[in-house]
């Protein structure tokens, strides 16, 4: 607790992604000593060159840091012995079978259970089911004797991010923290309140667990409803976003959602499947949870039946005789992040009913690898001019990126399906335009 309120204690983060490197900054910012651990040896020699790839984490912020010696990154992990707060920011897919794959928190425990020491405290940010860090991760550590709450300590704190909003960041957004037994949940509070705006403290480590979940839930529920609702007002000719934007003026009981050509991000379209996991232990069903996957699920397949019928009204062509334009890859506008974009799963559908597709994203200029879409590496972005586009059949909106010309789009290609409603937005009527 000394060295935590004098910020002499040393922080490790293992894993630079999305969450770790703007903590990392962020703790480092705060007054601590940060080391960074990453598995990927080209995120080390980039911070080490001073180059961000995360959004969130301006370069002049890392090499500020830096240069103040209050962060460096490396694969080593034997330097966790040095940390005496170690956070674990690892990935928590989903596999095939919709079920939590949690072994990058199994072999991050294990890493961090080779060097444990006594007084050390350890941090689970990754989001998962209610129990795994009681359940999954303490045992781990304790294999060689220490135990939890009496030699070292062990605690909860979901993280918050939300890539491309510049209204929060790290630091202001209301930390919710939570320890295994009293002492943990001071040194919790202490750390995180060290570092952020506001901290939330809660009765335990399940409990926090829960409350990430319940946010991811929250949001996943509400896409699906406004989705659904989208279908049915279609098909009664009514446009759901007329009646959003008229429900949203009610100054209570209501709060606006939108509708999409499907879900995206690490957190919203996996998240709440780690609670319908969990819950099968206790033999309760999660009927909204996995109904609202259903809806949102099928959604991309929706607009692409939305997009065929479009070409074959409109154009009198086939889908499978034509060529997309599909703007924007990533999963949420202003942003490079492409985990779990729904565009990626459009791409593909198209193709499968053999339409030719590229796609334009000022923000992707590569498709990266990805675990489902190893066919997409390596396709690049195209020019988005009035050749090209009169160049393409239809042009499909996936992503409304801000800094895209829609006036000129609607000027150059002969259709539009917008599932965005981007250009009503802005004003831009036109017949070509047709809402998806």
């Amino acid at each position: 607790m000394t060295a935590i309120a004098g910020k002499s204690a040393r922080a490790g983060i293992i894993g630079l992604g999305y969450v770790g490197l703007p903590l990392a900054i962020t703790i480092a910012r705060s007054g601590f000593s940060v080391t960074g651990f990453d598995i990927d040896p080209e995120k080390i020699t980039a911070l080490d060159a001073g180059r961000s790839y995360i959004e969130a984490v301006p370069a002049e912020a890392l090499a500020a840091e830096t240069r103040a010696g209050r962060f460096r990154s490396t694969t080593d992990f034997t330097a966790l012995s040095e940390c005496d707060v170690v956070v674990i920011c690892v990935p928590t897919p989903l596999t095939k079978q919709r079920e939590p794959d949690m072994s990058y928190v199994v072999k991050t425990a294990e890493a961090i259970a080779r060097t444990l020491r006594a007084g050390q405290l350890v941090v689970l940010e990754s989001t998962t089911w209610p129990g795994t860090t009681d359940e999954l991760v303490r045992p781990i550590l304790e294999r060689g004797g220490l135990r939890s709450g009496v030699d070292f300590f062990l605690g909860f704190s979901p993280e918050r991010e939300d890539p491309g909003n510049r209204d929060f960041d790290t630091a202001t957004i209301p930390k919710v923290v939570a320890g295994d037994g009293e002492a943990a949940s001071a040194l919790m509070q202490a750390f995180y309140g060290a570092v952020v705006k506001a901290t939330v403290p809660v009765s335990s480590n399940a409990t926090a667990e829960a409350v990430k979940l319940t946010e991811n839930v929250f949001r996943a529920v509400n896409i699906a409803l406004v989705n659904e609702l989208k279908v049915l007002y279609e098909a009664m000719g009514i446009d759901i976003w007329e009646v959003v934007d008229a429900a949203k003026t009610k100054p209570f009981g209501y709060m606006p959602f939108y509708p999409g050509p499907g879900l995206g991000g690490h957190c919203i379209p996996i998240d709440p499947f780690y609670l319908t996991w969990k819950s099968r232990e206790f033999e309760l069903p999660t009927r909204f949870i996995e109904l609202a996957g259903e809806i949102n699920s099928a959604m991309p397949r929706h607009v692409v039946s939305q997009l065929a019928e479009a070409l074959d009204i409109r154009l009198g062509k086939a889908l499978s005789r034509s060529r997309i334009l599909l703007i924007g890859l990533a999963y949420k506008k202003n942003v490079p992040d492409i985990r779990e974009s729904p565009s990626l799963k459009l791409i593909e559908l198209i193709e499968e009913r053999k339409g030719s597709v590229d796609y334009h994203d000022p923000f992707v200029a590569e498709v990266p690898a990805t675990r489902e879409y190893m066919a997409l590496k390596g396709r690049r972005s195209v020019d988005l001019d009035e050749q090209a586009v009169r160049g393409y059949d239809a042009v499909l909106i996936s992503t409304d990126h801000d800094i895209v010309d829609y006036g000129a789009l609607a000027q150059w290609s002969p259709l539009i399906v917008d599932t965005r409603n981007a250009f009503a937005r802005r004003g831009i009527e036109g017949g070509n335009i047709v809402k998806a």
